[in-house]
């Protein structure tokens, strides 16, 4: 490239971002988040007006893709809610919303059939084809995993894209990055949401997208630590837009790391779905020993937070890095055909899994805290709604039971819907100011495309080792002293650079880790998915409660 060319497009750059002016377009409903939370609330609300769903990616990438095991509920005269409950109680260590777990639970069967009328292609029994087929995922004492072989996620997620197309006032914005969410004060004093600031990729201009509701279903924040099962867009832009703007932050610290993927990730990770331990799969050491019957009396079918701990221990203590996935209990024809993604995918990477073990390293799954709402998914702000991953809505307390969150998207979506049409009938745009609505940020400094690579990688790599599976004081204080600095830095950065979709997500995978820090360290004790050395045991006389967060003006 010529320099004359490249100074050309430095200018063509700056014009592009430096415009002070803001497009600014209006709809009743605003959706941020394009998985199976935003899609169902959308297809929902769109009967009771328009409907406008920001998207950063053009294919609709998003954890509902990734979501290989299924859906739980409750299905089988063998199984009931109670049970459910149960188990959800019991795995959620003392900090679920019982009220919140019941709705989850109650709600979820109606759900279900709520998504085979989208025409959702759950699989269903070989000698029963009327009823589905259930499986059975640790931690639950009954088969109630409603599923679509091992790629349910993605099944959902393309019958509900099938029914947008038929929409007609669903506009759907791929390649919009959320940067901030809008906030006014009312004039009762508190603080209402009316939209969001969306960075346009291809143009690289900034709009305002304004509305009557906000609902807000970005998924999660895998991608702060350095192995993730997570998609590469999951970079908690939901949690930390929500935090700057005011909205209570609540148990960022229990942070699940599923304990089968695939190792190693070659460049692309990959889940070893929990199912087929739910199917007869044994966890072994490289020498072949067992080891979970020494974790838990459910051996491999323990929860996810305790099957994690077990193999991160085993590995530190034999210095291996990965342990084996043994499937020979399994029949070779029943493992081709109840999980056959997973079984092209290892054949891609040369290991046949039906002859030999898979090699598997736990890695960073899925956030249980996030952005505090109530049983209804409202937050502390007015008119902005919360539910999937983004949000803390009570059910999964210290550690999610298994396959409990695509069951969490639906059942609370649908919840928002019902909140959504209460709140539209008494909110209006009149009381804005639409030629107020500027982002107000013109950058000097251009691009720094090593400063956004090597800062990331840091951030991933800091969080791994710090505030991984096991902490320590030391550990979370050393953390938190690297993302101070590194957030002062970004910051400065962010005042004086052009917007471009690198240094956003940065900044918000920054806000997102300090968040997991910062409530790591308030709770001193050893709970779920948050597992202190200095405290190792846990403490209900004074952490039985939430981990909550705010940021005061």
């Amino acid at each position: 490239m010529t320099a004359d060319k490249q100074d050309t497009e430095k200018v063509g750059r700056k014009r592009k971002f430096d415009r002070a002016a803001t497009n600014v377009f209006q709809t009743d409903f605003l959706v941020i988040g394009s998985g199976i939370t935003g899609l169902s609330f959308a297809l929902k609300v769109c009967e009771h007006g328009k409907v406008i769903i920001v998207t950063k990616k053009e294919n609709f990438e998003s954890n509902t893709n990734y979501a290989q095991g299924g859906i739980a509920s409750v299905q089988d005269k063998d199984d009931s809610f109670e049970l459910h409950i149960k188990d959800t109680l019991e795995c959620g260590v003392g900090l679920c919303d019982l009220r919140a777990v019941e709705v989850l639970v109650r709600e979820g069967p109606q759900a279900v059939k709520e998504l085979i009328d989208w025409g959702v292609d759950f699989s269903r029994d070989r000698k029963h084809p009327e009823k589905l087929s259930l499986g059975r995922e640790g931690g639950h004492s009954r088969r109630r995993i409603v599923r679509a072989d091992d790629l349910t996620g993605r099944e959902v997620e393309r019958a509900l894209l099938e029914q947008l197309k038929l929409k007609s006032n669903v506009t759907v914005l791929e390649d919009h990055l959320a940067v901030d969410l809008i906030t006014r004060k009312t004039l009762a004093g508190s603080k209402r949401c009316i939209g969001v600031f969306a960075l346009e990729r291809e143009t690289g201009s900034i709009k305002a997208y304004v509305s009557k509701v906000s609902f807000l279903a970005a998924g999660g924040c895998g991608q702060v630590y350095q192995h993730t099962t997570n998609p590469a867009i999951a970079t908690g832009d939901g949690v930390a837009m929500a935090y700057r703007a005011g909205a209570r932050i609540a148990n960022m610290e229990f942070i699940q790391f599923h304990p089968t993927a695939l190792y190693p990730a070659e460049g692309k990770a990959f889940l070893i779905s929990e199912a087929m331990r739910g199917e007869g799969a044994v966890l072994r050491k490289l020498n072949g020993k067992t080891f979970m019957e020494r974790y838990h009396t459910m051996g491999c079918l323990a929860p996810r937070d305790v099957v994690a701990r077990a193999i991160d221990r085993e590995m530190k203590l034999s210095g291996d890095k990965y342990v084996l996935l043994d499937l020979s209990p399994i029949e070779a024809d029943h493992i081709r055909e109840r999980f056959p993604n997973i079984t092209a995918e290892c054949l891609s990477r040369g290991l046949d899994i039906t002859r030999e073990p898979i090699p598997v390293v736990p890695s960073a799954h899925y956030v249980c805290g996030g952005v505090l709402t109530d049983i209804d998914t409202r937050t502390n702000i007015e008119a902005l709604l919360a539910a999937g991953e983004v949000a803390c809505t009570g059910v999964h307390g210290a550690n999610r039971l298994a396959s409990n969150s695509l069951l969490e998207a639906v059942v609370f979506s649908n919840r928002a819907y019902q909140t959504a049409v209460k709140l539209i009938e008494k909110l209006t745009h009149e009381d804005i100011d639409l030629k107020t609505l500027e982002y107000g940020k013109v950058g000097i400094t251009d691009y720094d495309g090593v400063f956004f690579s090597h800062n990331r990688e840091m951030l991933r790599m800091t969080m791994w080792d710090y505030a991984g599976i096991m902490r320590s004081n030391n550990r979370l204080a050393e953390a938190r002293k690297w993302l101070k600095a590194l957030s002062d830095e970004i910051e400065t950065f962010y005042t004086n650079s052009p917007l471009n979709p690198e240094l956003v997500e940065l900044r918000n995978m920054a806000t997102a880790a300090n968040l997991i820090i910062k409530c790591a360290q308030m709770r001193k004790e050893s709970r779920g998915l948050h597992q202190n050395s200095n405290y190792p045991n846990r403490n209900d006389r004074k952490y039985l409660k939430n981990t909550v967060v705010e940021k005061k003006d």
